[in-house]
């Protein structure tokens, strides 16, 4: 319904301004589980009638479940291209639903931490989100959404293959596991690329900043599983989580090394960037991303004091480009679209204490 998405975009991410284990490092941890229906095609083959059929069993399937029982209910048919794109820049849906959103339906909590997409690539995508390192609370939360809506709906199941799924690289379990990190240490002193190997090697994939196919800005990485095959789903969150707390690690022994080895020069960059932030009339989504990447890191080494991470990350969230113009009320020119990030850092930084 039109009046949920407006209920749910009226208000900041609330599981993003509220920290938890390693948040300094760890932004968010996502766990995502990809289920279809028995005898029912897959979306992408799929006529208009039958995705119609399916989004409205699927829809009575979920919001009788207990986790979702209050869920908001919003339908992509009833939304502008643009208010589409702030869902995806919410990341509450997929730049591929943006596109094709004819009968696909987003339910979610209204704290945007649980939520099923209904028709996307598969017939559902079951996800949870949360702050910092959280995978087992993260994975426990959607497994338990997965086991209730396995009682309402005959999911696709080969004994020898596991959950079927539309993409051939989801086959198995489903799951994926995504941690969105800020590695600006291992970026500074040129270790990122034996780490990056490291993951590879071990079967895990390093992508940008949102994801498949976008290039890092802001020293921020997307780090997920790639195999759903041959392994449990609690073997690879496990597994995820170890190897998540091996780049935390390097990522605090980077820092440690350039606060022995280059302290005033560090310092000297970092709250040169904060006093950009704080006095800037024009900034670009790029150039915002590195200054706010550089005063995170400050805040995380005690080298910042008076902004919180928490405003940082929400800043992260607002400044970006359909964001700005959903909050306006107006569609914008690059420019002046420019001059509102701007105007909206030096809000947030002051509403903070920071003048």
């Amino acid at each position: 319904m039109k009046e949920d998405f407006e209920r749910l975009t009226g208000e900041s991410v609330d599981w993003i301004v509220n920290g938890s284990f390693e948040d300094d490092i760890v932004l968010s941890t996502r766990v995502r589980l990809a289920r279809n229906l028995e005898d029912w095609a897959f979306p992408h083959w799929s006529k208009e009638g039958l995705l119609e059929k399916l989004d409205s069993k699927i829809k009575k399937a979920v919001l009788k479940t207990k986790l979702l029982s209050d869920a908001l209910v919003i339908d992509m048919d009833e939304l502008s291209d643009m208010e589409r794109m702030v869902l995806a820049e919410r990341r509450l849906i997929s730049r591929n639903m943006v596109k094709f959103f004819k009968n696909r339906s987003l339910i979610v909590s209204e704290d945007e931490r649980l939520g099923v997409m209904i028709n996307e690539e598969d017939h559902l995508r079951l996800y949870a989100t949360d702050a910092g390192l959280s995978v087992k609370k993260v994975f426990s939360l959607v497994n338990s959404l997965d086991n209730q809506l396995d009682k309402k709906l005959n999911f696709a199941f080969s004994a020898r293959f596991g959950y079927l799924t539309a993409c051939p690289t989801n086959v198995g379990t489903g799951l994926r596991i995504s941690t969105l990190v800020h590695l600006p240490g291992l970026v500074s002193n040129n270790d990122i690329r034996q780490v990056v190997d490291g993951l590879r090697h071990v079967r895990l994939s390093v992508r940008g900043t949102y994801g498949e196919g976008s290039e890092v800005i802001g020293n921020f990485f997307q780090i997920s599983n790639s195999v759903t095959l041959g392994l449990s789903e609690i073997e690879t969150a496990e597994n995820m989580e170890m190897h998540i707390k091996k780049v935390i690690e390097f990522e605090k022994k980077a820092r440690d090394s350039l606060m022995k080895e280059a302290h005033t020069l560090l310092e000297d960059r970092i709250c040169r960037s904060f006093g950009v932030l704080k006095n800037a009339r024009i900034i670009s989504s790029k150039e915002a991303m590195k200054l706010i990447s550089e005063v995170r890191m400050g805040v995380g080494m005690g080298i910042v004091s008076g902004v919180k991470l928490n405003n940082l990350n929400e800043m992260l969230s607002r400044i970006q480009p359909i964001h700005l113009q959903q909050y306006s009320g107006k569609a914008m020119t690059p420019d002046e679209r420019d001059i509102a990030r701007a105007d909206l850092i030096r809000s947030i930084l002051k509403e903070n204490g920071n003048r």
